[in-house]
């Protein structure tokens, strides 16, 4: 079978894509390596989106997906290898090859990591990236997170529910999250701020217990039972390279109409370079990128 449109990632802008694909009575494939939802179903609580009340991110994801399934998207999960261009795109996948019109890259990015020697020997043994996943550990106990932008607040409140105490460590000299989120961080008693701090190395025989911080010159230790990682996400595009242009930083290099500089391939979502990341602009750049590509197929007739 050959589908109208494949989309490459089953986050809130491949969902949406997929829903405005199937709304124009496109076929869809849906593939999605991780979980199908992306990265907004490690959210505790969503309450930026217009008009729905604050909700867990998992439960707004698992609708996302229920509607997208329900218009008829086919959705498949398998990790993406590679894209051969041509008329008819063939999508490589650890599960086989499909085969599609138009191809929608909507991989969106990966949690990022601190770089320092050591780290990926704790990551599972004290160092985590997802409070929902893996707070329930750390409950009555002492932990750190490193960022204070959203991502690390949002993390820091859910685990001060948890934990005795939760350590913020930002390299800047004030937080950078939202006003409402730094309000609520400051009132939970059991939140300890640490700025203009970096962690410069971990210690622990076999798992994690303190980090090392270099505060304004001077190196000093801190007694942790677990650490948190939320300093912001990385895209994962290098495989589609020979397609879509890159920026610097590895994100697909295309403006607000989701387009690449091949026919056929767009791009949507936390993948594509962009100036706010949320899970609004990633819906908005869904309904973009499904509407140029229904475009393009209908132009193709």
């Amino acid at each position: 079978m050959i589908y109208d449109i494949a989309i490459v990632g089953a986050g809130p802008a491949g969902l949406t894509a997929a829903v405005y694909a199937r709304r124009a009575d496109k076929t869809v494939l849906l593939i999605e390596k991780d979980s199908f939802g992306g990265q907004i179903t490690f959210s505790p609580r969503v309450e930026n989106i217009p008009g729905q009340p604050p909700a867990s991110g998992n439960d707004f994801a698992a609708k996302l997906v229920d509607q997208a399934a329900d218009l008829g998207a086919e959705l498949l999960p398998a990790e993406v290898l590679k894209i051969e261009d041509g008329d008819v795109k063939t999508v490589v996948t650890d599960d086989g090859n499909y085969q599609a019109k138009a191809v929608i890259i909507a991989a969106g990015a990966a949690h990022r990591k601190l770089g320092v020697e050591g780290e990926d020997r704790y990551i599972g043994e004290g160092i985590s990236f997802c409070a929902v996943c893996d707070g329930a550990f750390y409950q009555g106990k002492t932990v750190g997170v490193v960022g204070g932008g959203n991502s690390g607040l949002q993390e820091a409140l859910l685990l001060s529910g948890l934990c005795k105490k939760v350590i913020i460590i930002q390299n800047l000299p004030g937080l950078t999250g939202e006003e409402a989120l730094k309000n609520q961080v400051a009132e939970r008693e059991n939140i300890e701020i640490i700025t203009d701090s970096v962690v410069t190395g971990f210690t622990g025989e076999k798992a994690l217990d303190g980090v090392i911080i270099n505060r304004r010159g001077k190196s000093v230790k801190i007694p942790l039972d677990g650490l948190f990682v939320a300093i912001g996400l990385e895209p994962k595009n290098e495989i589609f390279s020979e397609l879509i242009d890159l920026d610097g930083l590895g994100y697909a290099d295309s403006d607000e109409s989701c387009v690449t500089r091949s026919a056929g391939i767009f791009v949507a979502g936390d993948c594509r370079k962009k100036t706010v990341r949320q899970v609004t602009t990633a819906c908005a750049d869904g309904s973009v990128a499904a509407l140029a590509a229904c475009r393009y197929l209908d132009s193709k007739k």
